[in-house]
């Protein structure tokens, strides 16, 4: 499981011209999913994303603080570009990509994980042609992995 972590301002999803989500400050999450990814990756995934400190808290820019902490708000969106790769060619293989019957019910598994919170989470549409806009803050992103212990290479 790779996602990507950005601090935002605010960000939106539209789809053929209408806005599906929007958000305040907060995170935007970019999700991409593989076939071997569990429960155990979707839970650690979510805890890291909900307690990262990437927030200032007081006057002195340090960030102290996680989105729960500040009452931010999540969108999160699946891309499963981000399991592409371009070692090889010109064109991009998506062969670690879990394919969409594998991919759409562990994402929305994950975005439950991330609704116990409380906080606002919102979504793109699942497999959707998305404008995503995002006003990153900082900018701050951050790619963070997780990937199911059987599949690490020695």
């Amino acid at each position: 499981m790779r996602v990507l972590v950005q601090r935002v301002i605010e960000s939106r999803v539209q789809v053929d011209g209408h806005t599906i989500a929007d958000i305040a400050q907060g995170l935007n999450l970019l999700v991409g999913l593989t076939d071997t990814d569990t429960e155990v990756e979707l839970d650690w995934m979510a805890q890291k994303c909900l307690n990262l400190r990437l927030f200032p808290q007081g006057e002195d820019d340090r960030w102290d603080a996680s989105v729960q902490e500040i009452g931010g708000e999540i969108l999160v969106v699946s891309q499963f570009t981000l399991y592409g790769n371009c070692r090889k060619g010109r064109r991009p293989s998506f062969d670690k990509a879990a394919p969409p019957p594998v991919a759409e019910p562990l994402f929305e598994q994950f975005v439950d994980k991330l609704r116990v919170s409380g906080l606002k989470v919102v979504t793109g549409q699942f497999g959707a042609n998305m404008r995503v806009d995002i006003q990153n803050n900082g900018p701050v992103t951050f790619l963070l992995e997780r990937e199911a212990p059987n599949t690490l290479k020695a």
